[in-house]
């Protein structure tokens, strides 16, 4: 790795095709959120909770850092146009960089999939269609024939698949059974999940449209897109009174604490390309704080 660093000295944005970046750590709150919030809504219901929970949290974390690493296989086709200037040498090691990223996602994929066949020993074949659905879905995010990504059908497809399934899924597999409350549970941080993914399609829009990336947000235009911003954190919100008057939470209240992050993300929505950069770390931070107050509120105040 030092070699390449020497060697793409000089050479902007090849850092992003660097283990450590390709990996998005920051995205792995939502696997980890959405999975723990299945295991907790199932745990008194399993025979075994320890032990799913386990399989559930690798399986949920194995399959985020497959769809970061293999995110970026599509670029191969556009370097030319990505790193016009670089030498062959220097395009070569970005080629290097993107397979071994994708060989790196695609084993990612396999054990995943054993913790779903795992899992499937205990809950039975019933959990293949979610976990079948699940990978396909991951996989085909940026990759052809699919790219639903590039179709305008990122967001949508993400509150479906790494919110309201991953959710429900991870219940299934601790209860061996679902109903409608944890579909109920699922729309708060199914609704943000989509949220982190347009903070990323909003700070890469100018760039996205300049390399033909045809997102929601370039799409729809900037404008209309920063709207579905706002929107989908006033459904946040929405569920929480919601939620405590319905019963389908006992106090989601404690997440009203997380509000002030939403402060300086709300600020960038209107700030121009370059000041942008922070969007989606800052919304990222908001999920996280926001998901621990959703968990928490579950131990402090358990469903009776």
């Amino acid at each position: 790795m030092a070699d390449t660093a020497k060697m793409m000295q000089g050479v902007d944005g090849w850092q992003k095709y660097r283990l450590n970046r390709a990996s998005r750590p920051f995205s792995m709150v939502v696997a980890v959120a959405t999975c723990l919030q299945g295991i907790i809504l199932g745990w008194h219901e399993s025979a075994q909770p320890f032990l799913l929970a386990f399989l559930i949290i690798s399986g949920g974390l194995l399959l985020q850092l497959a769809v970061n690493l293999i995110n970026d296989h599509s670029d191969l086709a556009e370097l030319d146009q990505r790193f016009p200037t670089v030498s062959p040498e220097q395009k070569y090691a970005l080629i290097q960089l993107i397979q071994r990223n994708y060989r790196v996602g695609l084993l990612c994929f396999f054990l995943a999939g054993i913790c779903g066949l795992i899992l499937m020993l205990f809950r039975g074949t019933e959990l293949a269609v979610l976990f079948i659905t699940g990978l396909a879905g991951a996989y085909f995010y940026t990759q052809p024939p699919v790219s639903y990504k590039t179709r305008g059908l990122g967001i949508p497809l993400v509150f479906w698949l790494m919110g309201v399934l991953m959710i429900g899924g991870a219940y299934y597999a601790m209860a061996g059974r679902y109903h409608g409350d944890i579909f109920l549970n699922s729309l708060p941080l199914s609704l943000l999940t989509a949220l982190l993914l347009l903070s990323n399609e909003l700070r890469d829009f100018e760039s996205d449209s300049l390399q033909g990336q045809k997102t929601l947000t370039v799409r729809w235009g900037y404008d209309r897109s920063s709207w579905l911003y706002y929107i989908l954190i006033l459904l946040v919100y929405l569920w929480v009174p919601g939620a405590a008057i319905s019963g389908v939470h006992n106090f989601p209240w404690l997440t009203l604490l997380a509000l002030p992050l939403l402060i300086k993300p709300l600020r960038l929505i209107a700030e121009p390309a370059d000041q942008r950069v922070l969007l989606t770390p800052l919304t990222g931070r908001f999920y996280a704080v926001f998901s621990m107050l959703l968990l928490v509120g579950y131990g402090l105040f358990p469903a009776s």
